[in-house]
């Protein structure tokens, strides 16, 4: 699974061959023994994140949702997927 950003010891990765699991475009999220699948709004699809991870992760995907949405499209035609900047 590429390694798409990190920031505050979050890591964000991205893997997009499960469409057929969660149904829309969306991006793996790991921290301290926490993991969870989350949509380009920031919402949670599976998975669990404390209550601090999950503002954070959804503060970035929305300042980021356009790169998040290149990187989708750039991963499944199969080209490198981008590294997207961390929060700022």
């Amino acid at each position: 699974m590429p390694r798409i950003s990190e920031f505050f010891g979050i890591i964000i990765l991205m893997y997009w061959k499960d469409i057929k699991r969660h149904h829309t475009p969306y991006f793996h999220v790991r921290y301290s023994g926490e993991e969870a699948a989350v949509d380009f709004n920031g919402n949670v699809l599976s998975g669990q994140l404390s209550p601090r991870v999950k503002r954070l992760v959804k503060e970035w995907a929305e300042e980021r949702k356009n790169e998040l949405t290149y990187a989708w499209s750039q991963a499944v035609v199969g080209k490198e997927v981008p590294w997207i900047a961390p929060i700022k």
